[in-house]
């Protein structure tokens, strides 16, 4: 029996490649999880087509339509309420959101970030990666708080670093283990398997809390 499916809002700024992997997961009518409405700061985001294709509002509050941050984020939290949203994911949202915004959804604001975190916060990860020398490189799917990039882990996955890689080549390994991770991720805290001890997020029923590596939800 198939239980009652959380309710996403999902806000992006561009072509929306993590939005397409939890479009996909969500068209799954046993997922945990139903988008429920698709938010884009900028009006030529391709993400916002995404949604439509699938059959997922998607709407348009831009940033430099408002005379305050304050007031751009009480507009994005209006239409995630109106679409009954109880769980909110980043994905290429390029807007850092203030801890008001943050504090008004505790502990169900997802984000995924591409790096292992709390190493490279921030832009321009992959490119760093490579430049320090790193041999390992990988994804962050996060509890978003407050301070940037600093939120409880839920998972994890780690690729290589080859010796060719240019930024271009990295970002296309670590962007496939990013749409394998972040609809996981979301699943589990969608399903209530998810709690919040201090600075870290404990899974319960899977292998992927505390370690580092690529989920393994059903079919993979």
């Amino acid at each position: 029996m198939i239980g009652v499916r959380r309710r996403v809002g999902v806000l992006i700024s561009g072509r929306g490649s993590n939005l397409q992997a939890l479009l996909d997961a969500a068209a799954d009518p046993a997922y945990p999880a139903e988008i429920s409405v698709v938010i884009s700061n900028r009006a030529d985001a391709y993400g916002l087509q995404r949604a439509r294709d699938a059959g997922v509002p998607a709407t348009v509050i831009a940033h430099d339509a408002f005379a305050s941050r304050d007031a751009f984020e009480i507009a994005i939290d209006a239409a995630l309420r109106a679409a009954g949203c109880e769980i909110v994911c980043l994905a290429g949202f390029m807007r850092i959101l203030t801890p008001e915004f943050v504090n008004r959804w505790p502990n169900r604001i997802l984000n995924i970030h591409p790096s292992l975190l709390p190493a490279f916060t921030g832009l321009h990860v992959q490119r760093r990666a490579i430049e320090s020398g790193a041999t390992i490189a990988g994804c962050t799917v996060h509890v978003v708080t407050p301070d940037l990039d600093s939120g409880p882990i839920l998972a994890q996955a780690a690729v290589p670093v080859l010796a060719d890689d240019d930024e271009r080549a990295l970002t296309a390994r670590i962007l496939e283990q990013e749409h394998r991770l972040y609809p996981a991720a979301l699943a589990w805290l969608a399903e209530g398997r998810v709690r919040i001890d201090g600075n870290r997020a404990l899974v319960t029923g899977t292998e992927a809390s505390g370690a580092l590596l690529s989920p393994r939800p059903e079919g993979l």
